[in-house]
């Protein structure tokens, strides 16, 4: 399996290959310095320098079973991460950008990191409380969590518009998975897309114009691996998607926040086998 890590140009349509490695390299964080970018791979985070192509590991603690559910504070400062280490199922602790020890934020299981509130107060994550996963919200450094969806087949991806007025998340229902976006208190999802694809992890930009997503052939159960897929954009209010690319990926590809700071670039990974 070859991993390329790589970058989008929104306006030109170009592509940039920031890394290409051997190894299996998932879910591209881009950094608010916009130099660098987080990746996880074989259980750990690394930071890859895009000057240099550089890929140095993150200190996580304890934490050395993290999937590909991670992302950055608005701030800066802080890391989130699921990691099954503690408990044997994911959970989301918070730890300092540079590394360091991490701290527990969700006290139930399983739950996926997938967004933060652009005030830093809240993270959103899909969890199973049950038999199917719904999208929830807790404040980011611990406490009661609360269900902001409910009666969905399975729930994934939420992520907050900048303005922190919409949770956007891919959501299954009578055997369609489409794009939907719900207010943060909770309250009647709004259907964005509804298409044959199988459509998961919306990424608002950060400059509340755009939604990019990962765009599924028809059919397509869950959210493989080493599929023929889509990178989509769409307006963020709604609209026509317009197809970016098309490559070999799925997860791993675009699973968490991927934008640069000023939206003109997006990261992605793609690959080979």
């Amino acid at each position: 399996m070859i991993t390329e890590i790589c970058l989008y140009d929104l306006a030109t349509g170009n592509v940039t290959v920031a890394l290409r490695s051997p190894r299996h390299l998932e879910a591209p964080n881009w950094m608010p310095s916009g130099d660098a970018l987080l990746v996880n791979g074989d259980g750990l985070l690394y930071r890859l320098e895009l000057a240099t192509s550089a890929l140095e590991p993150v200190d996580t603690g304890f934490a050395t079973r993290l999937n590909n559910d991670h992302g950055i504070s608005p701030c800066g400062s802080r890391l989130a991460i699921s990691d099954k280490t503690e408990t044997g199922e994911s959970c989301i602790y918070t730890l300092p950008i540079g590394g360091g020890t991490p701290e527990r934020v969700t006290h139930k299981v399983p739950s996926y990191f997938h967004g933060w509130s652009p005030d830093g107060e809240w993270i959103t994550y899909p969890g199973f409380r049950g038999a199917e996963a719904e999208i929830f919200v807790c404040p980011a450094d611990g406490g009661a969590e609360r269900q902001v969806t409910f009666g969905f087949d399975h729930c994934d991806g939420p992520e907050f518009t900048p303005d922190g007025r919409w949770i956007w998340f891919n959501g299954e229902q009578d055997g369609a998975v489409d794009l939907w976006r719900v207010r943060p208190e909770g309250g009647t999802p709004e259907r964005m897309t509804s298409d044959a694809r199988v459509n998961w992890f919306p990424h608002p930009s950060p400059d509340g114009r755009h939604v990019l997503y990962l765009a599924y052939e028809p059919g397509t159960e869950g959210h493989p691996s080493e599929r023929n897929v889509e990178l989509r954009l769409m307006p963020a209010q709604g609209g026509k998607p317009v197809v970016l690319l098309e490559m070999f990926g799925g997860q791993g590809t675009i699973n968490v926040p991927c934008w640069s700071p000023e939206s003109d670039r997006f990261a992605f990974a793609r690959y080979e086998v």
